[in-house]
């Protein structure tokens, strides 16, 4: 059977409350058979390691750019402490979701880049790769990669030029693609997932958000009584699917080439997959 890695999913969201042990039962048996889940800031630490390690997933630490504006120095000497402390973690995989957003108004530029300049300086003593949050801020996180190197990582849900993907390849990242592309309207990010090196890509969910597009229900919809969609790891494989027909590539090498490129990204996972494909 074709297996799939989802490399970005927040299962620990409140939209998963309800039923979180069956949404990920029902992205196993579509043929999700990992996920990586990571943080968004100190209160949730705990949360995605329990979640990585009931569902035989992994996990990444970090503080997300959208949780600055109550991050302090604190937070990143208490992110400083638990990476030490689980470091013999097989499932810790990565530092993250960390990154810049210029794209969410009210938010403080540089406070923002003073917590991720500072997790990129823990990535690197950690000897870790990092998951980014890029959103209207390729050239500001590339910048900092730079100046501070990293073990690499993976750009999630990568929507920028051909040029910064490039740069991004070049520094040994690889790009996150999911929901967005299945619209339509999504020419330039279709055109990237068409062209790049197949070698460059990964694929997420981002669930519960970036939802794809037969998931997804407009404001008018909505008032219209039609329910909202909810994303989840079990729509992979029809996004995988997207991807492929773009690519005019079977799906199954897809499958294959985005999981090699996973554990290439975050070279923990091979373990990890290695168990649970061997389960199966």
């Amino acid at each position: 059977m074709t297996f799939w890695i989802d490399t970005h999913c927040h299962l620990d969201a409140a939209e998963f409350d309800a039923d979180r042990s069956a949404v990920r039962a029902a992205g196993r048996a579509a043929g999700v058979a990992h996920c990586v889940i990571p943080a968004v800031e100190r209160g949730n630490w705990q949360a995605v390691r329990d979640l990585a390690h009931a569902g035989s997933d992994s996990y990444a630490l970090g503080i997300h750019p959208l949780f600055t504006p109550r991050a302090n120095a604190e937070d990143l000497e208490l992110l400083k402490q638990e990476l030490a402390a689980r470091r013999a973690d097989p499932r810790l995989v990565a530092v993250g979701e960390i990154g810049l957003d210029f794209f969410v108004p009210g938010l403080d530029a540089g406070h923002q880049q003073q917590i991720y300049r500072a997790q990129i300086q823990l990535a690197r003593a950690f000897d870790l790769p990092v998951l980014l949050h890029v959103r209207k801020s390729s050239d500001q996180l590339l910048r900092q990669l730079r100046e501070t190197p990293v073990r690499g990582g993976i750009a999630h849900a990568f929507n920028g030029s051909a040029q910064q993907a490039q740069a991004f390849i070049d520094m040994g990242f690889k790009l996150g693609f999911g929901g967005a592309l299945t619209f339509e309207r999504a020419h330039k990010l279709r055109a990237l997932a068409a062209e790049l090196p197949l070698s460059a890509l990964v694929l997420e969910t981002d669930a519960p958000d970036i939802p794809p597009q037969w998931v997804y229900t407009t404001a008018q919809q909505r008032a219209e009584g039609v329910a909202q969609g909810r994303n989840s790891p079990a729509e992979l494989p029809r996004i995988a699917q997207v991807v492929a027909e773009l690519r005019a590539i079977p799906a199954a090498e897809l499958a294959e080439a985005s999981t090699a490129n996973a554990c290439a990204a975050l070279p923990g996972l091979s373990a990890l997959i290695h168990t649970n494909t061997s389960q199966r």
